[in-house]
């Protein structure tokens, strides 16, 4: 099996690269308090239930959240390339949007 080199990208070390993707993947992540109240919710519900209200405000973030979290890796490998041994790169691509 040929070696597949991920990170060949030109001129950047392989760390500095990453250090790079992750800053730039964390600018689109969901705010913080968004996730504390889906935890919180979801605390609630096996505690003692939701009202409706609170079921649907639940089903609006946890879609955020999916959202949020499928953009990121759509995002990170539309910026990914594959480098096989005869120097030849293949984007990755994030497949349907």
């Amino acid at each position: 099996m040929p070696r597949l080199d991920i990170c060949a990208m030109s001129g950047y070390n392989y760390n500095n690269y990453i250090f790079r993707r992750m800053r730039k993947v964390s600018e689109v992540i969901m705010e913080q308090k968004k996730i504390d109240r889906i935890n919180e919710l979801a605390r609630k519900s096996k505690a003692e239930g939701l009202t409706e209200a609170e079921k649907a405000e639940q089903t609006e973030l946890r879609n955020e959240y999916r959202a949020s979290v499928t953009g990121n890796l759509m995002q990170q490998l539309e910026h990914t390339y594959i480098m096989t041994p005869d120097g030849k790169k293949h984007k990755v691509g994030g497949g349907k949007k």
